[in-house]
């Protein structure tokens, strides 16, 4: 054989060899990561990023079914909801210092236990820590039009600023506003 027929065979069984360790992806989650962020015309940089999982309706009534009442949540899916607020905030009328967390809520019928946990990088609420709790709220719940996926996002009312989670037909409305916007009104 001359020396570009074996020059080739051995490059072909190179490749061969290669492709046979090529990356083998898991398959697309069901709950896709999204990020959402709290902006304002006059800070160039956000005020809070949220990086969380979405999951989808899978039952007629998502909570109380899909979601028990009740019980710790990780407020979305996978890993656990994180915040990071660039700036010290007012989350549901308590101030809490620049810096990321993770988010639990304790869904319920009329009113939701909303958790600001120092707890950071973890798998769904499996290794959640009361002990590592910053914030502690309540929020009522308000009916609105059904959503068939966990979304969270920012709305302005009047001079008021909510992040809100939203699912199926329920609303959770969490005041939030900068610390320096507080103290300018003192």
């Amino acid at each position: 054989m001359n020396k570009k027929i074996i020059t080739s065979m051995l490059c072909c069984a190179l490749l061969s060899s290669v492709m046979s360790f090529a990356q083998k992806f898991d398959k697309p989650d069901k709950s896709p990561v999204d990020i959402s962020y709290l902006t304002t015309r006059k800070f160039p940089k956000p005020l809070i990023k949220v990086v969380y999982g979405r999951p989808q309706k899978d039952s007629e009534q998502v909570f109380g079914e899909q979601i028990p009442y009740g019980k710790i949540w990780r407020t979305g899916d996978n890993e656990a909801t994180e915040i990071k607020f660039f700036t010290d905030m007012s989350f549901g009328r308590k101030l809490v210092k620049a810096g990321t967390y993770v988010l639990h809520t304790i869904p319920g019928e009329k009113e939701w236990t909303i958790i600001l946990n120092s707890n950071t990088d973890t798998w769904g609420s499996f290794f959640y820590d009361e002990s590592k709790d910053v914030v502690r709220i309540k929020i009522p719940t308000k009916e609105a039009e059904v959503l068939d996926v966990f979304s969270i996002g920012f709305k302005e009312d009047f001079n008021s600023v909510y992040m809100v989670l939203a699912w199926d037909d329920t609303r959770i409305d969490i005041p939030l506003a900068r610390q320096d916007a507080i103290l300018a009104k003192i």
